[in-house]
């Protein structure tokens, strides 16, 4: 029983030291609008995108580039976990507001 006790330290330690490691940005989705639009991040770490959809109808944080979805209903908040990134340029977009223009992130 001790050993799985610490089985489990060592996996929450593990958990924490690996969040550390990830660079955070906040993106704010409302109707289609990005803000910002534009997201500066450094290249080759892990990126942890908090994204709060504040509009009055549902989001969809999407990128193919960057393979990852997140729909958001009005008022969520979520976070999307982008690995490592190589230096480069990497759209997303709102795929429920096409209309609006897509967003970028830039790693450097």
């Amino acid at each position: 029983m001790r050993y799985l006790s610490l089985f489990f330290a060592c996996a929450l330690l593990s958990c924490n030291v690996s969040a550390a490691d990830a660079f955070t940005v906040q993106l704010e989705m409302k109707d289609g609008e990005l803000i910002p639009g534009t997201l500066t991040v450094p290249a080759n770490t892990r990126i942890r995108i908090e994204v709060h959809n504040s509009g009055s109808s549902p989001a969809e944080f999407e990128s193919t580039q960057m393979r990852k979805e997140k729909v958001l209903a009005p008022g969520a908040k979520s976070v999307v976990v982008i690995a490592r990134l190589r230096p480069g340029q990497y759209s997303f977009f709102d795929d429920f507001h096409l209309d609006h223009p897509a967003g970028l992130v830039i790693a450097e």
